[in-house]
């Protein structure tokens, strides 16, 4: 089993997603992430077993080739391709409560902003490393944000921007919700921001990859 969850966190950090995909090169015509993880589940490991021993270590690796810039975002798209494919198999098992997630991760592009590869990117690895993601999409508004977290009071927010005339609502974003909720953690992120800007509006952290992310809510979770 353990050469199994090996072979398996190679095709989440190097984007194998099944047998007739073509990338990468040097994994042509091998198993990818569709059949072993339907393999490993029909040997009887478990949900929690998958994630913890293969999909995990493979985006964590994915992350730190990213921060280092040795990969780039095509690179990263593909692993989250694989991981994806992989979380197919295990969402049926993951609804029925049988696995222990990290917490949730609310996440979504502030208002006025349509931009979403930058949280795309997030959404992907922090799913990978173990949490709930809701991914609540483009524009999204203060009203939009302060409703979900009433209805996910533990999760961790994090707002992105790309543009100089948007990343302003991220200041209101966080005023907003930190006022109705004063001990909820917010994270940000995106090309205009950095860790002044987060000081300034009171965010609780600023991550420049999404790696960043990943080990601020790592923290949280310990």
């Amino acid at each position: 089993m353990e050469e199994l969850f090996s072979k398996l966190a190679d095709c989440i950090e190097f984007g194998k997603i099944d047998e007739v995909s073509p990338y990468p090169p040097n994994f042509k015509g091998q198993t990818g992430a569709d059949e072993i993880t339907a393999q490993v589940l029909a040997k009887g490991a478990s949900a929690q077993d998958v994630l913890n021993n293969a999909l995990i270590p493979g985006m964590e690796k994915v992350g730190v080739k990213f921060r280092e810039g040795t990969i780039f975002v095509p690179q990263v798209l593909m692993s989250a391709k694989a991981m994806k494919t992989a979380m197919v198999h295990l969402k049926p098992l993951l609804k029925q409560g049988n696995v222990k997630q990290k917490g949730t991760f609310v996440i979504g592009t502030v208002e006025g902003d349509l931009h979403d590869i930058g949280k795309n990117l997030v959404a992907m690895m922090v799913e990978g490393n173990g949490y709930e993601v809701i991914d609540m999409g483009t524009d999204v508004s203060v009203d939009a944000f302060v409703q979900q977290i009433e209805k996910t009071p533990d999760c961790v927010v994090g707002l992105s921007a790309l543009l100089t005339t948007t990343m302003v609502n991220m200041e209101k974003i966080v005023k907003n919700v930190k006022e109705k909720f004063p001990h909820q953690k917010v994270c940000i992120g995106g090309a205009p921001v950095n860790n002044e800007f987060c000081d300034k509006i009171g965010a609780d952290n600023y991550s420049a990859d999404p790696q960043g992310v990943v080990d601020f809510l790592n923290t949280l979770a310990s």
